[in-house]
């Protein structure tokens, strides 16, 4: 592992019987980035985050996290790792301020004024029991009490599932406002494209337990374009994706000429939201898949 990567995963496997959840997947997350991890259920995205924070070993692959084996050095490796998972775990019968007590006894890095600092920006009453806060209130309390651990990766499963939209705006603008302030790395899982765009820096599709697609995402312009034209139009071939929209009929294409395509139709940037589904698409629908697996996986 090199200083500049928090995580380095090659050609991980795990097997569950005849059910292979993890296939030769590959995984970096530099240091002081946002990463994005981003597939459909059941593509293997938990498995490979429980190998990461070693709960679960692995039958094949190299893995390094923090500088640390995950599952050999786990103890270490929690000490520069937090994690929010998507099911709530936190004690229902406790109440706000007792929790935060009890972090600040256990977690040597753990700063009680921040914590303290941003749930007032939030409407959790510190003398509440837990189990008197909504899902999103106990969310927003997770957050905080993760947020105030100096660790140098934070690992966000699904972290939104279940919220509104304000909720969600607000979860991620913490997430942010806490990233811009630090140097802390964060890794987030999620099947929810459009909510998390605005906040990555990195994202990796996966699916079927590959990883189909690692790209930063200021890039995307550089590498992506999208034609609209009308049915029937003569069009370049070896794109990603072929739909049809109240626009007229879309392609996605990489590395394609600009100038080669600017004649036959309005020529953009695709959405992320585009790309996934191009990438998540069946052969079926779009007769390029194993071409573009081979050249992305």
């Amino acid at each position: 592992m090199t200083s500049m990567n928090v995580i380095e995963a090659q050609g991980l496997v795990r097997r569950f019987g005849a059910v292979t959840a993890l296939d030769g997947f590959d995984l970096t997350v530099p240091s002081g980035r946002i990463v994005g991890l981003i597939g459909p259920n059941g593509s293997g995205k938990t498995t490979a985050l429980r190998a990461i924070l070693g709960l679960s070993r692995l039958d094949a692959g190299t893995l390094r996290v923090a500088d640390c084996d995950p599952w050999r050095d786990r103890p270490q490796l929690m000490q520069n790792v937090a994690y929010i998972p998507d099911t709530g775990i936190l004690p229902r019968w406790m109440r706000v301020r007792d929790l935060i007590d009890y972090a600040e006894g256990v977690h040597p890095t753990f700063d009680r004024s921040r914590t303290e600092r941003l749930l007032s920006k939030t409407s959790v009453d510190a003398s509440r029991t837990i189990a008197g806060l909504s899902k999103g209130m106990q969310v927003q309390l997770h957050l905080s009490l993760i947020l105030a651990i100096n660790a140098k990766l934070l690992v966000l499963d699904e972290p939104t599932l279940g919220l509104d939209v304000l909720y969600r705006e607000q979860f991620y603008e913490a997430l942010l406002g806490d990233f811009i302030e630090g140097d802390r790395s964060i890794l987030v899982t999620t099947h929810e494209v459009r909510e998390i765009e605005h906040v990555l820096t990195d994202v990796v599709f996966i699916r079927k337990g590959k990883s189909v697609l690692a790209e930063f995402v200021d890039t995307i312009r550089e590498h992506y374009l999208k034609l609209t034209t009308d049915a029937g139009t003569n069009v370049p071939g070896g794109y990603l994706s072929r739909r049809t929209s109240l626009s007229g009929v879309e392609y996605l294409y990489r590395d394609a000429s600009r100038a080669q395509l600017q004649g036959l139709g309005d020529v953009g940037v695709p959405e992320l939201v585009e790309l996934f589904i191009a990438y998540m698409q069946s052969a079926a629908a779009t007769g390029n898949e194993q071409n573009t697996e081979a050249q992305h996986a």
